[in-house]
């Protein structure tokens, strides 16, 4: 009940364009939401990268240092 009542108060406003009415505001653009995931998957994929870069390294220096 309480959520129904923040949700009705909540302005579109304050995140759309000054040139976009209300009603379009209230729409959800699918393909920026696209767009969003497959940055963020990108993003992700990346920090896995350098983290198993990371970590390779470690592990050979960790073994040249033993066999010394």
């Amino acid at each position: 009940m309480s959520s129904e009542v923040k949700f009705k108060e909540h302005s579109f406003k304050e995140h759309s364009a000054p040139e976009v009415n209300s009603e379009i505001s209230k729409k959800v653009n699918v393909t920026n939401l696209v767009s969003r995931l497959n940055q963020e998957k990108k993003k992700e994929r990346n920090s896995n990268i350098a983290l198993s870069v990371a970590a390779v390294s470690a592990v050979t220096v960790f073994g040249i240092i033993l066999s010394l």
